[in-house]
């Protein structure tokens, strides 16, 4: 996706404005598919009709640069922004070429949630091209590449997060530099529940640095909602705030950041990550596609072509 290195006249963020034509999505990877994390939990995210596949040249997020800030959004509210192979494929061609002019980056979801994970349709649809877990491990490479992309950014990215943020949505959110929710705002991660381990994106270890061990392993093996205080008590959130204040809070991150000198602010995000990553011995995140894809692969060989059930 090409990005205009010049303000789009939009109206104000909050109104969630029609963006203009933009080109093709890039090809899909063949195959690929990210794992459910919460469909099965919360129950279907698709209404009636609408419960057909997206087209394939549909997109699933949207873009707005205002000068140093890029606004990223995931446009599937009719879906709970369920993430598929198409969103990751568009999510990457967005932030793996930073542009060096971008001081900021901000990640939201449009409709009442943030986003409720993976797509379900889509990871049964995968095994049953590929029982052995082939397009999961394709979706679990692109999740680790734009999860990194986010953290690695040389932007401060900022995740903008309302209703729920489950699974893979849970994951993105954390590997943004800042996270503001609103009161609304829930986090949970409900792989156990759906015989999944917690391997997508690189979120076990970010998780473990940011929260510590304990908690995270509550938080993981009970597999309860995190309400927007705990969340925000267990630095998940730096901030929470009334929904209709989420905006003005962003804009309070963004435009002191959005004045910072390049040169500096690269430095001391490089200097950050740096240090984090020395807290994280042992990160495995590489092997997360490899780890989902053979747990669900084994689960389908020894329960037929149906998906995982919740407890």
């Amino acid at each position: 996706m090409n990005v205009s290195s010049e303000a789009i006249p939009y109206p104000p963020y909050a109104q969630h404005p029609p963006y203009p034509p933009q080109p093709p999505a890039p090809p899909e990877p063949a195959g690929a598919v990210e794992p459910a994390h919460d469909r099965a939990a919360y129950g279907s995210a698709h209404q009636g009709p609408a419960a057909a596949h997206t087209p394939a040249a549909s997109r699933s997020v949207r873009v707005e640069r205002r000068g140093a800030v890029l606004y990223v959004e995931l446009d599937s509210p009719g879906t709970g922004n369920a993430v598929t192979a198409a969103m990751l494929a568009e999510l990457l061609a967005v932030l793996a070429v930073p542009d060096p002019a971008v001081r900021v980056v901000v990640l939201s979801g449009a409709g009442p949630d943030f986003c409720l994970g993976g797509d379900r349709d889509e990871f049964a649809d995968s095994l049953g091209v590929d029982p052995t877990g082939g397009g999961i491990r394709s979706s679990g490479t692109l999740a680790r590449r734009v999860c990194e992309a986010l953290t690695d950014s040389p932007a401060v990215t900022i995740a903008r997060v309302q209703g729920r943020a489950t699974g893979a949505g849970f994951a993105l959110a954390l590997a943004c530099d800042l996270r503001v929710g609103a009161d609304t705002a829930a986090f949970r991660l409900p792989e156990l529940a759906l015989g999944l381990p917690v391997a997508w994106g690189g979120l076990l270890p970010r998780l473990l640095n940011e929260v510590g061990a304990a908690r995270a392993r509550e938080i993981i093996l009970t597999g309860r909602p995190v309400g927007a205080a705990e969340a925000f008590d267990l630095s998940i959130l730096q901030r929470v705030v009334p929904e209709q204040d989420l905006d003005r809070a962003v804009d309070e991150w963004v435009k002191p950041v959005a004045r910072r000198p390049e040169a500096g602010l690269r430095v001391t995000k490089s200097l950050l990550n740096s240090h984090a990553a020395a807290t994280r011995l042992g990160d495995t995140s590489v092997l997360d596609a490899e780890l989902m894809a053979s747990v669900l692969a084994a689960a389908h060989y020894s329960r037929g072509p149906a998906a995982p059930s919740s407890s």
